[in-house]
């Protein structure tokens, strides 16, 4: 008992939560790890049930802790062991919270209706050969008019992180060193951890990678390099035309990079508010362009399409001819009718414009708060706080969740942030932002030197 009663520093929920989050962070209190009742643990902290009662459900809201009726309460295990290990620390076991903005996921209220598109498609599965072309010419049609450069190949397959997978696959051995955002998507770094490829972490602002941390990683020699253009997760940055012809100006320079793949992933592309962009349009022959439609269109869909130049995609085709084949033609025939039926469309514009509304609605209030937070692209936000573990325990306690900024860092100790999902918050933001204003810490940009840090 007398580790809990030094540890606490305030007699609040929150004070409580924290202190006991540290505890498990710290491995003092290690899985399996009964707690104390909440009647004993008032009575030692002279303090009310109701006071250590609260401060137990915001655990559990966030993971740290789990009931077992009248066996008591215990420290939580690790995730479940399918999940890739980055994910471990994100994943949600309690969904308790009374708003819930750790997810990024997008709000199922703003996707289209797939009622509509699966009355028109055919009721028979039908393709007619098992070598037949594995887009359908109608789909390929509306992919290539929309593409952000001419692509002479385009394929349709499971996912944005499958197109990813395929494409390190195809263009990368075992140790070779991959260019990767910091803050960045955890489960490109899990990937790159199973495929044996080594990170390098370059940073980024409010208009994508910074030059000088890029070329300080061209360096390096890296054989790829993973961007994402648009609503960049975690942070909501989009990458501005010029970036992007900086960035290719600079791959170009050197010779000894004359073969790196840049590989985009436009996962929100859209969603988002900003004009499509890609290195592609500067370096045709080198970049794989991904469009991902889970987050406009639907995460259950499980499609993307990914172009670039037939050197790069035809192989990655041939590959996958050998395992699934195709992605479904029938889910194709479904996004061919959401991305050119009218309604479907309107949807679409609309779900844009409020998520754009939720993004500036939290940023002004924020500002009103005190917090001077550029306006994000897309549905995450990105937020400096004191400390990362005591943010997400008091959020937590006023019942608010949010994802910890750990998991989205290359490398470790680069900061403490969370990542709030805009893209969900409720018509009233003021006393979120409150809350999360209450947890901040403002940071200069540049104050962590990414490269020299990897070094």
């Amino acid at each position: 008992m007398q580790i809990f009663l030094d540890a606490i520093e305030h007699r609040t929920p929150a004070g409580i939560a924290a202190a006991i989050g540290r505890l498990i962070a710290a491995g003092t209190l290690a899985p399996g790890d009964r707690l104390p009742t909440v009647r004993e643990f008032a009575a030692a902290l002279g303090t009310s049930p109701a006071t250590v009662s609260h401060a137990w459900q915001a655990l559990g809201a966030v993971g740290l802790i789990a009931s077992r009726g009248r066996s008591g309460t215990f420290v939580l295990d690790a995730a479940p062991k399918w999940l890739p290990a980055r994910s471990h620390s994100m994943v949600g076991r309690h969904q308790n919270a009374r708003i819930d903005l750790s997810r990024g996921m997008p709000d199922p209220v703003l996707l289209p209706a797939l009622g509509p598109a699966l009355s028109r498609v055919s009721e028979r599965a039908v393709t007619p050969s098992y070598q037949d072309l594995p887009v359908i010419p109608e789909l390929l049609a509306v992919l290539s008019d929309s593409w952000p450069y001419p692509a002479p190949s385009i394929t349709v397959v499971d996912g944005a992180l499958d197109a990813i997978s395929r494409s390190l696959d195809a263009v990368t051995r075992f140790g070779d060193r991959v260019i990767v955002e910091s803050p960045g998507f955890p489960p490109f770094f899990d990937l790159l951890d199973q495929l044996g490829l080594e990170r390098v972490p370059v940073e980024i602002d409010q208009h994508g990678i910074v030059p000088a941390s890029f070329e300080a990683a061209l360096t390096l020699g890296p054989t790829a390099i993973i961007l994402q253009p648009r609503a960049q997760n975690p942070t909501g940055a989009s990458m501005t035309a010029k970036r992007a012809e900086t960035l290719a100006r600079l791959l170009q320079m050197h010779k000894r990079n004359a073969d790196v793949v840049v590989i985009e992933d436009d996962h929100s592309g859209e969603i988002s508010i900003s004009p499509d962009v890609s290195l592609g349009t500067w370096l045709p022959e080198r970049v794989l362009h991904v469009r991902s439609y889970s987050k406009s269109h639907g995460p259950d869909l499980r499609i993307a399409a990914l172009g670039g130049p037939p050197a790069l995609v035809d192989p990655i085709v041939a590959r996958r001819m050998l395992g699934p084949g195709w992605t479904s033609r029938m889910l194709q025939k479904i996004l061919y009718d959401l991305l050119t039926n009218s309604d479907s469309i309107s949807q679409i514009s609309e779900a844009r414009r409020i998520y754009f509304a939720r993004q500036k609605a939290l940023t002004e209030s924020l500002r009103r708060c005190g917090v001077d937070l550029p306006q994000a692209d897309g549905i995450n936000a990105w937020l400096a706080v004191e400390d990362e573990r005591d943010a997400i325990v008091q959020l937590a306690a006023s019942g608010i969740r949010v994802a910890g900024g750990s998991p989205f860092f290359a490398i470790e100790g680069a900061g403490s942030f969370v990542r709030v999902t805009a893209g969900a918050l409720p018509a009233e933001i003021e006393p979120i932002a409150e809350a999360l204003a209450a947890t901040t810490l403002q940071r200069t940009p540049g104050e962590y030197s990414l490269i020299e840090r990897w070094a």
